[in-house]
């Protein structure tokens, strides 16, 4: 296959990408998007697309405050976005490498390739969740998929790098070694498998059932050839969101849980990620709130040493009886939070800089209800696997897991996925490599 542009590694460093979502319209109704009420619903105040002003406001934040080095740009779609190209020659002028989450549709439009390449669009993350009728079917429009494909020709003949990203919807397992084939044949250098993980508009929805979610177990079956070949053909395979135990021992350097996104370079920043994610930086009106920094994500997820565990209860308990205290007294939480923990990490105690990124995904977990089965209990990696998402569980329970019995307890996020060669790209070889 062609590497031109880009090395493999195996060193793990923390990732520097952010992401925003210009507003939820949308050309597809795919049945799993996560933002499909949104999309569906005009009057929603996250459907229009932003400003200009304000898609231009949020990238530079992200690249002065943040320090991030390259941004996912989502939509809804956002090759439907009248500023795309201005946006993009924005990002590339101030430092921050662009790349689109898109289905591809309008890229058809070989000129539409064209422009974008000339407005400095790193690359594309392509959504194949499907092919032929099942695409259609899956996405709401008939002919989607041939549109996909002549799009797909278009971004090679115009030389700009893709990935692709494959949601693992029920109908679509049968066609998982046909996708990779695709992704070997046009040169796509990354495919993302993404499991069963009900965010936004679909947590707790009423129209998932086993009739349209895929146990775990046939997900499995499907992806272990699929990873064997797409690891002989030399294309690095990521498997987002799965127990560790469902996939062979092999493929658990594959795996990425909430714990390991911040080791992969085209996941998202915690920190920044946190501050795109707030509703005044999704919708067209408002203000942008003031960025939150590292201390501020982390204060619901550090921890004092437990000789001063007795004073946080205390701080609570007057929260509790004087609601008024609370935006001081957080303030000053924050601060002393922050420094008690700086100063153990320099003293070398034991907390690295990737342990604020461990809390927030624990946090992550949390607020999806991610769950485990009695099995876990015995496993060697479960304080590095999510488990289970809470929907997933309410649906097919927990008995899929398998404890994985090693004889001692893993704590460290990478000790899978440090075996994995992933992709660098050129313009991050002098930090990531």
């Amino acid at each position: 296959m062609n590497t031109a542009g880009y090395k493999k590694t195996q060193k793990r460093v923390l990732n520097r990408r952010a992401v925003m979502w210009l507003g939820q319209t949308c050309n597809l109704r795919c049945q799993f998007c996560y933002f499909l009420e949104r999309i569906e619903s005009a009057s929603h105040k996250e459907h229009p697309f932003m400003t200009l002003e304000k898609a231009k406001a949020i990238c530079s934040c992200l690249f002065d405050f943040y320090h991030n080095n390259a941004i996912d740009i989502q939509g809804g779609e956002p090759t439907l976005y009248k500023e795309i190209l201005e946006l993009t020659q924005h990002c590339r002028t101030i430092g921050l490498l662009p790349t689109l989450i898109t289905n591809a549709i309008l890229l058809s439009n070989r000129s539409r390739c064209s422009d974008l390449k000339a407005a400095g669009v790193r690359d594309l993350l392509i959504s194949v969740h499907g092919l032929g009728d099942n695409y259609d079917s899956l996405v709401g429009v008939k002919g989607a998929s041939k549109k996909q494909m002549k799009a797909l020709e278009n971004i090679i003949a115009e030389g700009i790098p893709f990935r692709f990203n494959c949601v693992l919807s029920k109908t679509t397992l049968p066609e998982l070694m046909a996708i990779s084939e695709l992704a070997h044949s046009t040169g796509a250098r990354v495919v993302n498998f993404i499991t069963f993980n009900p965010f936004e508009d679909q947590h707790n929805s009423d129209k998932l059932s086993a009739g349209n979610v895929a146990n775990y177990t046939d997900v499995k079956s499907y992806l272990t050839p699929v990873m064997d070949f797409l690891e002989d053909v030399g294309i690095e395979c990521n498997v987002r969101y799965l127990p560790m135990c469902l996939a062979e021992e092999r493929h658990r350097k594959n795996i990425y849980n909430f714990q390991q996104n911040p080791y992969d370079l085209h996941e998202w920043d915690y920190v920044s990620w946190s501050w795109t994610a707030l509703k005044p930086q999704r919708m067209r009106d408002g203000e942008l709130t003031k960025p939150i920094d590292r201390r501020t994500i982390s204060l619901e997820t550090m921890q004092f040493p437990v000789a001063l565990k007795f004073a946080t209860d205390a701080i609570q308990k007057l929260i509790r009886t004087y609601p008024g205290t609370r935006a001081p007294i957080e303030a000053l939480y924050r601060d002393v939070s922050f420094v008690v923990n700086t100063v153990k990490q320099k003293l070398g105690k034991g907390v690295r800089e990737e342990n604020f990124y461990r809390e927030n995904a624990l946090v992550r977990t949390s607020q999806c209800d991610y769950c485990y089965s009695d099995k876990c209990k015995r496993c060697s990696v479960q304080e590095i696997c999510d488990g289970f998402h809470g929907d997933y569980a309410s649906i097919f329970g927990t008995d899929d897991a398998r404890a994985i019995e090693l004889g001692l307890k893993i704590y460290d996020p990478a000790y899978y996925i440090s075996k994995q060669e992933k992709v660098v790209e050129e313009e991050d070889y002098d930090w990531a490599l």
